[in-house]
């Protein structure tokens, strides 16, 4: 099978699973991950937090948790962030951010588990009776679960911590949007939603329609919330693996993508 990754950070490692696995890969970085400059809304959370302005904080992202507390501490004593977060809710989806609270010895009100998406947030804060909330975001801002906490009476907070833009290096991205135009690819795979909007920038500038050529082809998706990002896009996914884990993607996406493109004709 002839695999185009779009994976940034774990390239190397995405490459040698579907090589190993017996695939042909060809690996364009989509995006890199930039912490938001002087990033007011940050200071402006820290300073509520401080105030007692909010009873639950929602962290979306490991990363972002982490990038965040650094973004403080260029104004704030290392350690005040944690010890405001421990006279309060803290709500995490899934285990990275829950790790990051273990680290911080920060005790966590409610986790949400697989799959990890904004309506298992929803689904783990029911019936809490919090109604000040600050939620963490993480490049695409989660406008679902913003909307549906307001819709309880909520009020919230967004707090934008990173934001992606397209790598320094554009020519291999520019390079897969051509070969994926010309049909030389069976297999994408999709480790993060922003990755097609990077490839559908890259393609629009380049003058070319990838859409078509995606529907050729199988659309793998790594997890439900990177899927429904990209069925808003107009790309549905194909197949999901059993588990949001990059080495399943690859191992199962190469054992079913055969008989997807044979039904797909």
């Amino acid at each position: 099978m002839r695999v185009l990754a779009l994976e940034s950070r774990r390239a190397v490692e995405i490459e040698t699973l579907i090589r190993t696995r017996g695939g042909d890969a060809f690996v364009a970085p989509s995006m890199r991950e930039i912490p938001l400059q002087n990033n007011v809304p940050a200071f402006a959370f820290m300073d509520r937090l401080l105030a007692g302005d909010f009873d639950m904080v929602i962290f979306l992202t490991g990363v972002g948790a982490k990038l965040l507390a650094q973004a403080i501490e260029t104004r704030h004593p290392p350690g005040l962030f944690q010890e405001a977060l421990r006279e309060i809710a803290v709500v995490v989806r899934g285990p990275k951010p829950s790790g990051v609270m273990r680290e911080w010895n920060v005790p966590v009100a409610a986790i949400a588990g697989e799959p990890n998406t904004w309506r298992e947030v929803l689904a783990v804060t029911q019936g809490r009776p919090e109604r000040s909330i600050a939620v963490q975001e993480f490049g695409r801002s989660s406008v679902e679960l913003l909307d549906a906490l307001r819709a309880r009476g909520a009020e919230v907070t967004s707090v934008p911590v990173y934001q992606w833009e397209l790598p320094e290096d554009t020519a291999p991205l520019r390079q897969a949007v051509h070969r994926l135009v010309g049909g030389e690819f069976d297999l994408v795979l999709f480790t993060a939603a922003v990755q097609l909007t990077h490839l559908l920038q890259i393609a629009e500038a380049e003058g070319v329609d990838v859409d078509a050529a995606l529907r050729k082809i199988v659309v793998a998706s790594i997890g439900p919330t990177t899927s429904e990002a990209l069925r808003e896009q107009g790309i549905p996914p194909d197949f999901e693996p059993s588990h949001p884990k990059m080495g399943i993607l690859v191992t199962e996406a190469l054992q079913q993508a055969p008989g997807i493109l044979q039904l797909k004709g």
